[in-house]
């Protein structure tokens, strides 16, 4: 699949913005801190992905029911859905000069709720290339990677159940997604709320 950028300024990629604040001091401190001892970008870009992945718990996997959106919330709170995640290592990424896309897949929906959700991952730009990755977390049959030699996604899609891989690459968040995490007063309203596709 060939990604596309939204936006054809690759400086939108590193921009901060309201869910993407890496402006703010919490992003700022754990950025440094993931950078120390870290031999190059790449090698950054790896430890933060591997940070949010596994020391953040996906709220739904954790039973978490706070539902956050902002990425100082999601690293101050340690709790998100895949989209909050997606945005907390976007904040880390662009914070150390790493173009950072949000990127979509529309992917079947829990057993509880049936249909479909759109689910949320980011794009890293790396040797003139974009890569998709997904710091959403593991579990038993889940075994994300962060990669840049072929992609070790949590949920590769199922064209058969209507899944999907959007190709577009935003640089900011999808309005419809971000209106429906903030709008959200807890991830069982968020879990029914989400967009059923893009």
């Amino acid at each position: 699949m060939e990604l596309i950028q939204h936006t054809p300024d690759l400086s939108a990629y590193l921009a901060a913005d309201e869910a993407i604040d890496h402006d703010h001091p919490v992003v700022r401190e754990t950025a440094a801190r993931l950078a120390e001892g870290v031999a190059d970008s790449y090698a950054y870009a790896r430890a933060a992905y591997e940070f949010v992945r596994d020391t953040i718990p996906h709220s739904q996997d954790a039973g978490d029911l706070r539902v956050t959106w902002r990425a100082s919330d999601v690293l101050r709170l340690r709790t998100g859905v895949c989209h909050a995640k997606a945005h907390a290592l976007a904040a880390l990424l662009r914070a150390e000069d790493i173009p950072t896309a949000l990127c979509y897949q529309r992917l079947t929906h829990d057993e509880e709720i049936g249909g479909h959700v759109v689910h949320g991952l980011v794009a890293v730009r790396f040797n003139g290339a974009w890569h998709r990755q997904d710091p959403r977390g593991n579990k038993p049959g889940v075994d994300a990677q962060f990669s840049l030699a072929g992609e070790r996604l949590a949920f590769p899609v199922d064209p058969q159940a209507n899944e999907v891989d959007y190709p577009v690459l935003y640089a900011e968040p999808h309005p419809v997604v971000l209106s429906a995490l903030r709008a959200a007063p807890d991830r069982p309203w968020l879990w029914k709320a989400l967009p059923t596709a893009l």
